[in-house]
């Protein structure tokens, strides 16, 4: 049985029916998504914190928090990226949909690259 929790940055209320936000760290919610050998059994959201000074390390401690194994984003930059790598959770590249069901059917099928130091954002893109 493996166990898997992937975090989506999403807008509004999130869910499945959603829709990814642009700017992770700027995210209304995360939309938690948890698999069970390859099959949804889970989903939940997680209203973001607001990050100040020093901010970029806030969703990687929230997320870490709540046992996230990955995430998928549009984009990141630099800081956040080695954050989630300091903490074990892997992040995914899905710069092409706007939806989170596409985005979670395309984690699930292994269709989604993770994220190179070359794809990274200069950020408050």
């Amino acid at each position: 049985m493996v166990m898997m929790r992937v975090a989506i940055p999403s807008n509004g209320d999130g869910g499945l029916d959603g829709t990814r936000a642009g700017h992770f760290g700027h995210c209304d919610v995360f939309t938690f998504v948890d698999f069970e050998d390859g099959e949804i059994k889970e989903v939940t959201t997680l209203p973001n914190k607001e990050h100040l000074q020093g901010g970029c390390m806030v969703p990687v401690n929230l997320l870490a928090e709540n046992n996230v194994n990955a995430l998928v984003v549009g984009g990141i930059g630099a800081r956040p990226l080695a954050g989630f790598r300091q903490v074990g959770i892997e992040v995914y590249h899905d710069a092409a949909r706007a939806e989170i069901k596409p985005v979670v059917d395309d984690f699930l099928a292994g269709k989604l690259p993770k994220i190179t130091d070359n794809d990274v954002c200069g950020g408050g893109q």
